[in-house]
């Protein structure tokens, strides 16, 4: 919030002498608001980063999509964490074969079956131990693509379009043949993010997104640590002039 025009005042030093105060721009506190890529939505209570893929995947495929990103299938350590996920609009296109009010999209369990006489029974496992902490779902619903052959099923979470029935966390679990497609939502760590979106390594120099393109910070566990700023001079001979949001110490003169 440095001024961006010089402030000349003029005061009597000793002597008699005029002294000249240039005020430039004055690095301030910033809030970094971004810790995930474009197209992801971060949820501090995990430090993660969450994203819904649109195309339809089987299982397998959708684990290896995840893996690409340096993510995986999405799992949950709390309640609060699966509140988030479904509170969020995540803009999924229409399916001609779902319902407009519902979603459904893979996630990081399976179920084990382990008794097919009378009714189905088993239970939850987390498909890629990765977290020590994960709760398991509740019993499911099955999916109608079963295959008598199959012993392991995969999760499917189903979330609501509406907003009412979205923010009241109403949800559904189904255990589905690993074979169907459908679309995913992956999870990752969040990372640091850079003023042009890109994602830096762990212990890199980097200006975070936010107000100050003169920013340079150490990326540390996905926060933007041991910042410094270097202050900018007016550009000379020009009385009018705009700041360049994404270059330091760049200017466009705006004077006629």
């Amino acid at each position: 919030h440095g001024k961006e025009n010089v402030d000349s005042r003029h005061n009597r030093g000793r002597g008699g002498e005029t002294t000249r105060f240039h005020t430039v721009n004055v690095a301030q506190p910033v809030r970094f608001s971004r810790k995930c890529p474009t197209g992801w939505h971060h949820y501090e209570g995990t430090a993660s980063c969450y994203r819904v893929y649109l195309n339809g995947e089987n299982y397998w495929d959708a684990v290896q999509t995840c893996q690409r990103v340096n993510g995986s299938l999405a799992t949950f350590t709390a309640d609060q964490e699966l509140r988030f996920i479904l509170a969020q609009e995540w803009d999924l296109e229409e399916k001609p074969f779902v319902r407009k009010d519902q979603r459904r999209f893979w996630v990081g369990y399976q179920y084990v079956i382990t008794n097919r006489n009378h009714s189905l029974e088993g239970h939850w496992e987390v498909a890629y131990k990765g977290s020590t902490e994960v709760f398991l779902p509740p019993d499911p619903i099955f999916g109608t693509a079963m295959s008598e052959n199959e012993n392991v099923l995969c999760a499917q979470l189903q979330c609501f379009h509406f907003p009412t029935l979205r923010h009241h966390g109403l949800h559904s679990w189904y255990a589905e043949n690993c074979y169907e497609k459908s679309s995913f939502l992956c999870k990752r760590s969040q990372t640091c993010v850079d003023i042009k979106d890109n994602i830096v390594d762990e212990g890199y120099y980097f200006t975070p997104k936010g107000n100050d393109p003169c920013l340079s910070c150490t990326c540390h566990n996905g926060e933007p640590e041991m910042c410094v700023a270097a202050l900018c001079e007016r550009p000379q001979g020009c009385q009018q002039y705009r700041k360049d949001p994404k270059e330091c110490c760049k200017f466009t003169c705006l004077d006629p």
